[in-house]
């Protein structure tokens, strides 16, 4: 079966670099551009993995992370954080919300596909 997952940052740029290089090795890709779509896309179908933005307008990620962990249906999903955002208070407070991993701007696409397989294949084991 298909793994899918929900990319989520305001610029269409990334989501557009995400969704090619996650579907080139073979994902679905959703994409939304604000942490309200990003639940309104998970409201649809709960993807497998989902990737955000933290600074983002309306709502960020740190919020969406937040009420992720917070709902039953979601709380299991791995998220990974992707933000220009830095500093040890910033990653200290995503891995308390239950983030998977952090990842600063700019990242590596192979590097971000390294981890998106070693994450979901875990998840995969663990019966998520």
């Amino acid at each position: 079966m298909l793994k899918e997952i929900l990319a989520v940052d305001d610029e269409e740029d990334i989501c557009r670099l995400l969704q090619f290089v996650l579907e080139r090795e073979g994902y679905v890709v959703r994409t939304a551009l604000s942490g309200v779509e990003a639940l309104q896309r998970v409201d649809e179908k709960l993807p497998d993995l989902i990737i955000c933005d933290i600074m983002m307008p309306h709502m960020d990620g740190e919020e969406l992370l937040r009420r992720l962990k917070t709902r039953s249906d979601t709380q299991n999903i791995p998220v990974v954080m992707l933000t220009a955002r830095t500093g040890d208070q910033v990653v200290e407070e995503v891995w308390n919300l239950g983030a998977e991993l952090y990842l600063s701007k700019p990242f590596s696409p192979l590097e971000l596909l390294s981890f998106v397989k070693r994450i979901l294949s875990a998840s995969e084991s663990s019966g998520s």
